[in-house]
């Protein structure tokens, strides 16, 4: 995440500001995250205070974890944070800029278990196609190489197929936006439809906080770290 395709900052600064508003715009949401690289963990607990959440956002940064892209494991985690909500909707959204390269659960795996507890899996390749510029150090400080940085579009698409979910490649931060908006809509679509099917307004009214704890459980319940080593 810390090519520099996505001016005026790389594509992590870029992820973590969208996705600030993107929970901003849905203040009744519980939220929760997870990161990982070469393996993952619950960076914040699913909570409605936008002001410890953003803290933890703010903390993630290149290097919290070892080398590594660990899709699989990365979405097993989330996926497993969800096992035990009776919410009628569940949702995951993955965002990575890599492919997969550590064995611990294959991602294919994690997906068949998204699908088996009936969570939708939303994935996002972040990145330009091709070379992409790349600090890197050195003996005499950080100079800029193009390197290529591929991400498993197959892949990517096979699990949001699997678990009824969509997948989008974003190529710069106005693309990035574009999807979180989709997402937005999209969910508050199926929010309204399952509403509306409910007769007691008491209970119709109960069913957006559980549907929103699980939507966003996803949203920040996959975030993932990648530097080349």
């Amino acid at each position: 995440m810390q090519a520099l395709d996505f001016q005026p900052d790389n594509r992590l600064q870029v992820a973590k500001r969208l996705i600030r508003d993107f929970v901003n715009e849905r203040p009744r949401d519980r939220i929760g995250l997870t990161v990982f690289a070469s393996r993952a963990f619950t960076q914040c607990p699913l909570t409605l205070d936008r002001s410890i959440l953003e803290g933890f956002l703010d903390e993630v940064q290149i290097g919290l974890i070892e080398d590594g892209t660990a899709i699989g494991l990365g979405l097993a985690t989330a996926v497993n944070r969800l096992r035990h909500s009776e919410a009628a909707s569940r949702t995951v959204i993955l965002l990575t800029d890599g492919s997969n390269n550590v064995p611990t659960m294959e991602p294919e795996t994690a997906a068949e278990l998204a699908q088996a507890l009936g969570v939708r899996v939303y994935t996002i390749g972040v990145g330009k196609r091709g070379r992409v510029p790349f600090p890197r150090q050195g003996p005499f400080g950080t100079r800029t190489v193009m390197v290529e940085m591929p991400i498993d579009e197959d892949l990517l698409t096979r699990i949001a197929e699997m678990t009824g979910g969509r997948f989008w490649r974003a190529e710069d931060p106005e693309a990035l936006a574009q999807v979180f908006a989709a997402i937005d809509e999209l969910e508050t679509s199926r929010y309204k439809t399952k509403v509306s099917t409910w007769y007691d307004e008491k209970v119709a009214w109960a069913a957006a906080p559980a549907l929103a704890l699980l939507l966003l459980e996803a949203l920040l319940g996959a975030i993932w770290l990648r530097r080349l080593p």
